[in-house]
């Protein structure tokens, strides 16, 4: 995109933080939006005060849930230059998302670049404290009036920021996790390898009966047998099992997280053995029992790595190698934070800095 983004900077801006402790409950002063009419395309691209939407009631979007997201962060190095972690594969998932929804793709660099024009407007709202983090939301809506099923001709992308803390209560300690043997978040041939509101409606009922019962989150099984590991929350899981790093394969029911892409490539740089494979919940179950279940985390952007230290399984309470974060999910996770920190070195390329526009 060239510099031909209009920029409406607020005249009441709100006070920035000190600290910042808890996950999307603050946000900056402004927002990109950029509207789509069918036979002009994606047009007039600009920054404007925080506001709200104004919305027919007969808006598609809010009758028949054609929408996307995504969700991608930026971190201060100690420098205090700004970085975003990996926007360009996010740009990429936007588009995958997109198609998958019927919605009109927008070209990469013009996904990127909003990405970057919005941190910088808002830069003084991304926080300094090791652990924090600006989280960065591109959303995009149908906005036709029209009641009636198919897909919409006008769309609003928009992209707003929120500082964030840990995405866990626990932070980086290990979350209890319930194996879900009922309820299905996402089934072969449906949406759960699109990042779209409705896989997340659909996780809801699941993970506040999980949480009554003590558990931080739930584990997906498939939707047909209810045997095969696909997620855990929001997340991809991963398990080390008798030296060996297992994570279920990529299919339509399951997201691919960046983070789980940045894993798999760190896995295999130092040279563990990785298998991207189905992987049962007897087999897990199994292997907890004889001890070989060495580690278990999920993969996520929000937590970044999440270890897992306890397995809830038909009324049984599994504890994975004493409940305590593992050596290797222990060293993913500071490998990629140093990354995005600014802290090590970034061979891969993953952190693209953000220029001063104006």
């Amino acid at each position: 995109m060239s510099a031909t983004v209009a920029v409406q900077r607020t005249t009441k801006p709100k006070p920035v933080p000190a600290e910042v402790k808890t996950f999307g409950t603050i946000f900056t002063d402004h927002m990109f939006v950029m509207p789509y009419d069918e036979g002009k395309g994606w047009h007039d691209p600009k920054i404007i005060p925080y506001s709200d939407f104004h919305m027919d009631p007969a808006t598609s979007m809010l009758h028949y849930g054609q929408a996307i997201f995504d969700g991608l962060k930026g971190f201060r190095d100690a420098k205090g230059e700004i970085r975003l972690f990996r926007p360009k594969t996010h740009a990429a998932r936007i588009n995958r998302s997109s198609e998958r929804l019927c919605i009109p793709k927008i070209p990469e660099d013009v996904i990127l670049d909003s990405f970057l024009r919005i941190v910088d407007i808002d830069r003084q709202w991304v926080p300094k404290q090791r652990g924090t983090a600006v989280y960065i939301r591109p959303t995009i809506v149908a906005t036709d009036a029209f009641l009636g099923v198919r897909p919409a001709h006008s769309y609003i992308y928009f992209v707003i920021l929120s500082p964030v803390g840990p995405y866990y209560a626990e932070g980086f300690d290990p979350v209890s996790i319930l194996v879900e043997d009922t309820f299905v978040r996402a089934s072969a041939g449906g949406l759960g390898a699109a990042k779209t509101p409705a896989n997340y409606a659909a996780s809801l009922l699941a993970a506040e009966q999980a949480k009554k019962k003590g558990y931080t989150q739930v584990l997906w099984l498939d939707g047909v047998e209810r045997k095969w590991l696909e997620e855990v929350g929001t997340m991809n899981i991963m398990l080390k099992i008798d030296g060996e790093v297992i994570t279920p394969p990529l299919s339509d029911s399951i997201l691919a997280g960046v983070t789980r892409d940045t894993t798999l490539a760190l896995l295999r740089e130092w040279g563990h053995k990785v298998s991207e494979r189905r992987v049962s919940i007897d087999e897990v179950i199994g292997a907890a029992r004889s001890g070989k279940l060495e580690e278990m985390w999920g993969t996520g952007t929000a937590a970044v790595i999440s270890p897992v230290g306890e397995l809830g399984y038909k009324g049984e309470r599994i504890r994975i190698k004493d409940g305590k974060t593992g050596p290797l999910t222990r060293k993913l996770y500071d490998t990629i934070t140093a990354v995005q920190y600014g802290e090590a070195p970034d061979p891969h390329g993953w952190m693209t800095a953000v220029p001063r526009f104006n």
